[in-house]
């Protein structure tokens, strides 16, 4: 097949939003062949993209209307709103990456279809440098119509991996924020080690991969704690239950007050685990901390 067949055998698609993320999504579409009409509420921002190839439009109206797969990539759920308020959706596959929550994944999934439009929610789990890049662990969380993944599943592939979770809209964006809340615990846990040695005479160049190591041994616990929340019993296979990790804690916390550093990022952890424990769950681990959090069962 030639160069120009393969280029026409490419889904033609139409982008919402030229920011970082946005940029770097067309950019690998345009490189990989896709005809890309590009929209962006500040115009100048777009202007870059025509000399790669992209057309670009002045009004969001002009960019849905070119293309039947349309993917939004906006600041977040009411820019989304705003862009396509009166634009005509009729027949359209509306893929969005914006950044949102569950409810506003659903509540957008049934405006869109209200409008007569196939959606699909999403979650970018990459920053703009890992797009395009096959090698970088990048990927796309897809929840909502399976019919419209999989006719676009190849387009939607070319940036970044994918990954579909389901048919209910929420369940992208629910995937990408545990995965993100996930995240700032842990970094909070990094940010305080961090301060603990600072006032020290150690490098954090040479602590940092002794904490790269002890993470990344403690990370199959995950594995652990799914296996007890299925089973709903938090007393399998413990090897450090609770009342052992809070009589810990003292420890951790009476280290910060010598080291003169601040347990605000502990705290609120230590003391959900004090009050489960004083529920006479001592023989559990951390994972029964879930029952706490589940303010359905509160």
């Amino acid at each position: 097949m030639t160069d120009t067949a393969v280029a026409f055998s490419r889904t033609p698609l139409t982008l919402l939003g030229t920011g970082a993320m946005g940029t770097a999504l067309a950019r690998v579409w345009l490189a990989a062949g896709h005809e890309v009409t590009v929209w962006n509420r500040t115009a100048a921002r777009a202007e870059p993209l025509a000399a790669e190839g992209a057309t670009v439009v002045r009004t969001a109206a002009e960019a849905v209307a070119a293309h039947r797969l349309v993917i939004a990539c906006l600041l977040d759920d009411a820019s989304v709103g705003e862009a396509l308020d009166g634009v005509d959706l009729a027949g359209r596959d509306l893929v969005n990456l914006t950044t949102g929550t569950p409810a506003q994944g659903r509540a957008r999934a049934a405006w869109a279809e209200a409008r007569g439009a196939r959606y699909l929610d999403a979650g970018i789990m990459a920053v703009p440098p890992m797009i395009g890049v096959p090698d970088s662990g990048g990927y796309v969380f897809y929840s909502g119509s399976p019919e419209l993944f999989e006719e676009h599943r190849d387009t939607l592939a070319v940036p970044a991996g994918t990954r579909y979770v389901g048919a209910d809209p929420g369940f992208a964006a629910l995937h990408d924020v545990a995965l993100l809340s996930a995240m700032s615990g842990m970094f909070a846990g990094i940010t305080h080690a961090f301060a603990l040695i600072r006032p020290e005479d150690i490098a954090p160049k040479d602590f940092a991969p002794l904490l790269v190591d002890w993470l990344t041994a403690m990370a199959p616990a995950v594995h652990q704690s799914a296996d007890q929340i299925q089973n709903g019993d938090y007393t399998r296979n413990v090897v450090s239950n609770l009342a052992m990790q809070v009589a810990g804690n003292t420890t951790l916390l009476r280290t910060a007050e010598e080291q003169r550093v601040s347990p605000e990022l502990l705290t609120p952890y230590t003391e959900l685990m004090e009050r489960r424990l004083a529920q006479g769950h001592g023989d559990e681990d951390g994972t029964g901390l879930v029952e706490l959090l589940d303010l359905r069962r509160a």
